[in-house]
């Protein structure tokens, strides 16, 4: 019997619990190995969910529409925290470079790869054109949950601030590639090319993609501001609650986009940049604690149920065309794009252009763009979902393994400053900041009591650590070599 095909996954089975917590553990330990030779935990995710699934340990799993709306809602989640953890001073230089990147971008790389796919690979894939143009916007975007978690991942701090731009393109260009989608498959439908011309379908996938926007973005903003006044005003007991209510605002705001045809993912995501940047959030630290906490969750979830769908036994044949057709959006599709789009901006080197394109990492978005031609029974859908499968496992192992490497490469990653320690404690910024120092023997030569280091003024000791113990300090405590002192920095009253 093969080891889990016992397992019958729908939720009211009574193994789910079971089978959920030795996923959630393996993949666990799988990521603290992985994070050792530099693999995508994403990538890692995706590869157990294969080994568990129906060609591997036998997991049957074949809900496509449960696959998609559990994708959605973890995509919420990581938007909703991406969008909290945003500086908007960082991001606001850089708001017309991300704009363009994720429209014109998008729109360009996708005509690029279907043409591609078209001319090149059609004999092979045995798609008309319009179905190549649908393979091309389903991998159009770049995908915001694989750019967040590399990114802050790897904790890179890049020059020319790539990174805001980065993040601002991923977490905005599905409107572009999900439109494309949906127009796409409605023309390859026999009512869409019988009943409308080539104009009219042009023009009303124009609609449809300004109605997205829009709306997302109008949303996006009155939430994001009407949950700021709440909160402003509101204080919740403890951390938790507060967090909880963000995290329904975030869902509010993707429903009542959804529900006015606006794209929630898109609004949410401003709401969230609203709420993390001008709210009055008391307990911010552990707020995004428990965001991140909850992200790396979804993230989990979500990478292996799409990696339970796939079929590692039906990409066999369509694996030589999707490596092809992965490099050519990495080497020419993607280049070409961000070139062309980011030509008017002067502000950027050639070298953060050329990096820019090597992120065009492709991740759960595009996955789940690909389930939506499965559910609506388009009869390629199959060959393109696990086209779209193999490019993101191709995408992940070169572009994501590769991407801190070719930064430093480039010279654009700036030197990493060690982390601050300061145990837990956390100050607002107006009172000054926070900073730790290691007791050396020069700062003993003068003396060994905290009052002989004789430190400037507005500078204070708040907690030392020695050993395991927190000391509270006082001027005549004798300091030890190695003791590890948590000092706050502000304007102080002294003569």
């Amino acid at each position: 019997m093969i080891p889990l095909s016992i397992f019958d996954v729908n939720l009211m089975s009574g193994n789910l619990l079971l089978l959920c917590s030795i996923l959630i553990f393996v993949a666990i330990m799988v990521t603290k190995l992985g994070s050792r030779f530099g693999v995508p935990s994403l990538l890692l995710f995706l590869l157990l969910g294969m080994a568990a699934g129906a060609d591997g340990l036998g997991l049957q799993f074949e809900e496509y529409e449960v696959a998609e709306s559990i994708g959605h809602f973890a995509m919420t989640v990581i938007l909703l925290t991406a969008g909290l953890e945003t500086s908007l001073a960082e991001t606001r230089p850089v708001i017309k470079h991300g704009t363009v990147l994720s429209t014109f971008g998008v729109l360009l790389t996708v005509l690029l790869t279907g043409l591609f796919i078209f001319f090149a690979l059609g004999n092979m894939i045995g798609l008309p054109v319009l179905g190549c143009l649908l393979l091309a916007a389903v991998m159009g975007s770049t995908d915001s949950a694989s750019v967040f978690s590399i990114l802050r991942d790897k904790k890179m701090k890049l020059r020319e601030n790539l990174a805001p731009m980065l993040e601002l393109e991923s977490g905005s260009n599905d409107p572009m590639a999900y439109t494309l989608t949906i127009i796409l498959v409605k023309m390859l439908s026999s009512d869409g090319l019988l009943y409308y011309s080539g104009l009219q379908l042009a023009l009303n996938a124009l609609f449809i993609l300004l109605i997205q926007i829009i709306v997302g973005v109008v949303v996006g903003f009155a939430v994001g501001y009407a949950a700021k006044w709440v909160l402003d005003r509101v204080r919740l007991p403890g951390f938790a609650l507060t967090a909880i209510l963000i995290l329904s605002v975030g869902f509010f705001a993707n429903g009542i986009a959804s529900l006015f045809n606006g794209n929630g993912l898109l609004s949410l995501y401003i709401a969230a940049i609203i709420i993390g940047n001008k709210a009055q959030l008391s307990h911010r630290k552990e707020i995004i604690t428990f965001m991140d906490g909850l992200t790396w969750l979804m993230q989990l979830v979500m990478f292996l149920v799409l990696g339970l769908l796939a079929r590692p036994s039906q990409m066999l044949p369509v694996l030589l065309p999707a490596i092809l057709i992965g490099l050519f959006m990495m080497f020419v599709a993607r280049p070409l794009s961000v070139f062309t789009c980011l030509l008017p901006f002067r502000d950027l080197s050639a070298r953060a252009k050329l990096l820019t394109s090597w992120v065009g990492l492709k991740g759960a978005g595009p996955i789940l763009f690909a389930l939506y031609p499965v559910v609506v029974g388009y009869e390629s859908s199959s060959d393109i979902f696990n086209i779209v499968f193999i490019i993101t496992l191709f995408s992940l192992s070169l572009q994501g393994t590769t991407l801190g490497s070719f930064a430093k490469l480039l010279k654009l990653c700036y030197p990493e400053t060690p982390k601050v320690e300061t145990f837990g404690i956390e100050v607002p910024e107006v009172m000054g900041m926070l900073r730790d120092h290691t007791v050396t023997e020069d700062d003993l030569a003068g003396g060994e009591t905290l009052r002989d280091l004789h430190l400037p003024h507005g500078i204070r000791v708040m907690m030392v650590r020695r050993d395991d113990k927190f000391l509270v300090p006082h001027g005549s405590m004798p300091l030890m070599v190695g003791d590890k002192l948590v000092i706050i920095m502000g304007d102080s009253d002294d003569d």
